[in-house]
């Protein structure tokens, strides 16, 4: 199976060439019962960072640890129906130990499996177990809240080249750090055996390594 990146002209652009930055900042989730949804994302352990009303309306904001963007819901949000939201992503660097978490917090998730192909709505697209080879983007579990907003967590250890900028490299939490470091470690220890001698350098080719499996360069060998 062979992969295509299409990338916009301004996507090869650099810092600093006049473009204004655009980050993804919030996505709104339709739901039915505002209370209810909101206990599910705490329980989750998402951060809640508002909950306040004004002029017949409400917003409750979360977001999940690590990341950048967050999800807000309430009365007169948006006018999508309730459980409506499918295929929102989450990104994992540990798919297992995710679903373990997710399991922990009382949530009803899959089995972890992977796609047999590039359909997300067909049930029978979905295959047991993960990916081959544990391939980065390609295992997954799901889940949904009370209201049936649909869930996919996806595991990706390698981003593909391009999508993260080198110079604003990071690790969403410590056990993901920790993930990074093992990966390096298994790594560097098949580096030594090629080269049939210690490396003393070990915490460069280290950083090396965590870097450019963040960012979807050539890894070092």
């Amino acid at each position: 199976m062979s992969t295509t990146v299409v990338r916009g002209d301004d996507a090869t652009s650099k810092a600093g060439d006049g473009n204004i930055d655009m980050k993804l900042e919030v996505v709104a989730i339709p739901v039915s019962d505002v209370d209810r949804a909101k206990a599910f994302y705490g329980r989750l352990g998402w951060r809640l960072d508002a909950d306040f009303s004004k002029g017949g309306g409400r917003v409750v904001q979360f977001t999940p640890p690590g990341s950048g963007c967050s999800v807000h819901f309430g009365t007169n949000i948006t006018p999508a129906a309730p459980g409506s939201a499918q295929g929102l992503f989450l990104i994992v660097s540990d798919i297992q130990a995710a679903r373990a978490e997710l399991i922990g917090s009382g949530v009803q998730v899959s089995e972890v499996f992977h796609f047999a192909g590039f359909n997300r709505v067909d049930s029978d697209a979905r295959l047991s177990g993960p990916a081959p080879e544990r391939s980065s983007y390609g295992s997954f579990v799901s889940f949904s809240d009370p209201d049936g907003n649909g869930w996919l967590v996806q595991e990706i250890t390698t981003r593909l080249p391009g999508r993260i900028d080198r110079t604003a490299t990071r690790f969403g939490s410590a056990s993901d750090l920790a993930g990074a470091f093992r990966r390096a470690e298994a790594a560097h220890g098949e580096h030594e055996k090629r080269t049939g001698q210690r490396d003393a350098n070990w915490p460069d080719w280290y950083a090396a390594y965590m870097v450019a499996e963040q960012t979807g360069e050539a890894l070092p060998s």
